[in-house]
């Protein structure tokens, strides 16, 4: 386990994720918003293990990890902590089932102070302009309004935000 809040763990992925992950990664919906790149079962295995792989490296800047629900275990969502540039970038994404329930806002704030107790002095995010719901949860959470800029991805508008811990 990486951190924990009241209804959920954030955890390492493990290959048992395959399912559900595809199923998120493959949602147009949910990836809308960010690679906008929706694979195949195949093409997700591959995905799925370089993040697994990428625990074990000393080096790693990019950690990428599963949202489960205390209840019953069942994967929703991940969650991401990527250094870029210098800067320290955080990201979410969940199956479109779970969406609306509270369940981004949660997962930010167990992860902001995660980042706090691992001495993290600034995390940054991006929202893209029409990603209403993930600018609420930053706004909500204290993130700061930066700059507009164009996603290099997407090439759609988007906010970079940043919280000084």
């Amino acid at each position: 386990m990486i951190f924990e809040t009241e209804r959920l763990i954030v955890r390492k992925l493990v290959t048992e994720d395959l399912a559900a992950f595809h199923k998120m990664q493959s949602n147009p919906k949910v990836m809308q918003y960010t690679t906008g790149i929706v694979k195949d079962l195949a093409g997700h295995k591959i995905e799925l293990q370089e993040l697994i792989s990428k625990y074990d490296f000393v080096d790693n800047d990019f950690w990428i990890y599963a949202i489960e629900r205390k209840k019953d275990a069942v994967f929703i969502g991940t969650v991401a902590l990527v250094k870029d540039n210098g800067n320290d970038e955080i990201g979410y994404r969940f199956l479109e089932e779970f969406w609306g329930n509270g369940f981004g806002t949660e997962t930010c704030k167990g992860l902001i102070s995660y980042c706090k107790v691992n001495n993290l002095k600034k995390l940054t995010a991006f929202a893209v302009d029409e990603n209403i719901a993930s600018q609420k949860i930053l706004e909500k959470l204290n993130f700061k309004f930066v700059k507009r800029q164009i996603a290099e991805d997407l090439q759609l508008s988007e906010i970079k935000y940043e919280l000084h811990l």
